[in-house]
């Protein structure tokens, strides 16, 4: 089957469908809303990157592109743990409503539905208006410093969400990616939706002890 045949298919599942066929066109699906977004942050990461290693302060800008990856992880685990795994009462307020009816949903259905195209992974728009505040913001500092954060950050942004696309759709040899699988996998079972919020760094579980059990980590680190 070709791939627009794939995505052509329906979103939800039918009886009629197989299910490898269907998973298929969910992984196309996804694949096809990454592009733009990996597109767009990638080159504005590369342009940053390429104006602050081209001034007087070279190793300035790739410790700060770095600190920015970093960063990007705990952003990642905070945003995963506290809003998409966070519950929010209707309130009366717009904010109120546009939280419950916009976030709550968010997530669950990635957890109900996990071969989903829809759920698995991030679109352009997504954070395009915090990009478009911050990225002024950034620039009131040399461009070596904040501006080259702020790069690492929807870099690293752009490469979890190719992972979480991989992890649930890919597979592989490589021991770390396939204990990575099964780490994130078992985040999907019913004893493990309240911990090992990780995707692309386990660190954060430790540090805020939300970690799986130790009989649990040792299964899913043997390969």
């Amino acid at each position: 089957m070709s791939q627009a045949a794939l995505i052509s298919l329906p979103l939800q599942r039918t009886a009629e469908v197989p299910f490898q066929t269907y998973k298929r066109s969910q992984a196309a699906f996804a694949r096809h809303r990454l592009y733009p977004l990996t597109a767009f942050y990638t080159l504005y990461a590369i342009l940053v990157l390429t104006i602050a290693l081209s001034t007087k302060h070279p190793w300035n800008a790739a410790a700060f592109f770095s600190a920015g990856c970093a960063t990007w992880t705990l952003v990642e685990y905070l945003f995963h743990r506290y809003v998409l795994h966070g519950r929010f009462p209707p309130g009366k307020g717009v904010v109120g409503r546009f939280l419950h009816e916009r976030l709550d949903p968010l997530h669950w259905d990635h957890h109900m539905r996990p071969f989903d195209g829809r759920h698995i992974s991030g679109e352009l728009k997504d954070i395009l208006p915090l990009f478009f505040i911050a990225v002024p913001v950034s620039f009131l500092f040399p461009v070596y410093t904040a501006p080259v954060v702020l790069a690492g950050v929807v870099q690293s942004y752009v490469g979890e969400e190719w992972l979480h696309y991989a992890l649930h759709f890919s597979n592989s040899r490589f021991p770390l990616f396939r204990r990575m699988k099964k780490y994130h996998l078992y985040h999907h079972s019913p004893r493990g939706i309240d911990k090992g919020f990780g995707i692309t760094t386990r660190f954060w579980d430790g540090v805020f002890d939300s970690r799986f059990p130790e009989s649990v980590r040792r299964s899913l680190s043997k390969n």
